[in-house]
């Protein structure tokens, strides 16, 4: 099968029709092509399906680029690249910075990861310009002028007295920490996840500067741990870098069938659902007042297994929306972001489920939950389905479909208005305008 490349936006469908690329293409002879279609689809990544005609792609949340077999898949969002970086700055407490622009590099090439690795690439040489950090590291050696503590224990005994050193404890600054290891080895894993050329030699650069000093290690999770320990007040600039290395790393790879191993998958992954969720989380903290927002709520006893009656000791699924909005103790508002533009897109049956419980386990008369989801549309308006009784048809509950239109949110960060921003942040929790 001959090399074809493909590009797509996020919840398009690419079919085999005449003259498309994928038409009368196959997986037939490629078995791991095949396997890693199966586990694509499964996971909910994308949809790949082998046709009479040819392979169809239907896109969903996930954009990047990734290989499969002799077919290269470029899945893009929807919002344009300028709007789209900012509110991924914003979401992820990035910096404002220049980011390195290659010769030549045009938005036919553009790839998800290529954005993040450039702002990865202006985080570690703004890091680089300023100075890296450096710490204090305990150190034994045999010194001809003393600094430290001398180890005169060491002295007591000696037979070679007329040595012109003494042994001393002293703390040298070195530049190999954790941070530093971590720095290094996010670029040069973020190297193997591009495909252009001027930017892995870019990052080639940056590398080279940093393993003058610093010791290679292998990036995982253990290691981003233990750099996310030693950020303190000192450090603070390098969370950002460290923040895009966790975005690259966690999205390289996919489960196989819920399963602890990770299938290094050919090309890179992101699911725009963490995004929305983070760019929300953001604006309600820092926008909403008098209000109290918690993430990821565990709802309490919304299931709970009668003990008389559960052989098997089994758990009940945990219930967790996305955001509480608490107002004097109670709660105000459940809310749910879902990427999924819900103007243009059918709600489905799995979303509603959901969110009836969510309402339906409240107390009191204004049984609601919503969701919010993004939309690039000028026109939409809230939707609500209401939940009704089916005998008497009397009216449960609600659940409401509330749009958040990033370019009028990108606008507004911008224009850094913030009075426009808290009343946006209330419209999102409460459906109005604050009093």
């Amino acid at each position: 099968m001959s090399p074809v490349v493909v590009s797509l936006l996020e919840w398009e469908t690419l079919r085999p029709d005449r003259g498309s690329p994928l038409a009368e293409k196959n997986l037939r002879h490629d078995e791991a092509g095949r396997k890693l279609a199966e586990q694509l689809t499964q996971q909910g990544f994308i949809e790949v399906l082998e046709l009479a005609r040819g392979i169809e792609l239907r896109a969903t949340s996930y954009v990047g680029r990734f290989s499969l077999g002799e077919v290269t898949v470029t899945v893009q969002p929807k919002i344009s690249e300028a709007p789209f970086l900012n509110l991924l700055r914003y979401a992820y407490g990035l910096r404002q910075l220049e980011l390195y622009r290659p010769v030549g590099y045009a938005s036919s090439k553009w790839a998800f990861q290529d954005l993040l690795i450039q702002q990865l690439a202006a985080e570690i040489g703004e890091l680089l310009a300023r100075g890296i950090h450096r710490d204090y590291e305990k150190a034994y050696s045999e010194l001809a002028n003393p600094r430290g503590r001398i180890q005169f224990e060491r002295l007591v005994g000696t037979a070679d007295r007329a040595k012109a050193a003494l042994p001393c404890i002293h703390h040298p600054r070195t530049e190999d920490t954790v941070l530093n290891q971590v720095l290094l080895a996010g670029l040069i894993y973020a190297a193997s996840l591009t495909a252009d050329h001027d930017l892995k030699a870019h990052l080639r650069r940056l590398t080279k500067t940093l393993d003058e000093t610093v010791s290679l290690k292998r990036i995982d999770a253990t290691l981003l741990a233990e750099a996310q320990l030693a950020l303190d007040r000192r450090t603070i600039a390098y969370e950002a870098a460290l923040v895009l290395i966790g975005i690259l790393f966690r999205s390289e790879g996919v489960s196989l069938d819920g399963e602890k191993e990770r299938l290094r998958l050919p090309g890179f992954l992101f699911d725009m659902n963490r995004f929305f969720q983070s760019l929300i989380s953001r604006f309600l903290h820092d926008n909403l007042e008098n209000c109290e927002v918690e993430d990821e709520f565990r709802l309490k006893e919304l299931f709970s297994y009668d003990p008389d009656r559960n052989p098997q000791r089994r758990r009940v699924p945990v219930q967790k929306p996305d955001f509480i909005i608490r107002r004097e103790r109670r709660i105000a508002a459940i809310l749910d972001a879902k990427y999924r533009d819900l103007w243009e897109k059918s709600l489905p049956r799995d979303m509603l489920y959901q969110l009836a419980l969510y309402a339906l386990g409240q107390r009191g008369l204004s049984r609601k939950a919503v969701i919010l989801y993004p939309t690039l549309c000028q026109v939409a308006k809230e939707q609500a389905i209401l939940i009704r009784e089916p005998v008497s048809g009397a009216t449960q509950g609600e659940v409401i479909l509330r749009p958040v239109n990033l370019l009028r949110l990108d606008g507004l960060l911008r224009a850094r208005d913030w009075k426009a921003n808290r009343s946006l942040a209330h419209q999102l929790a409460f459906g109005c305008e604050p009093l």
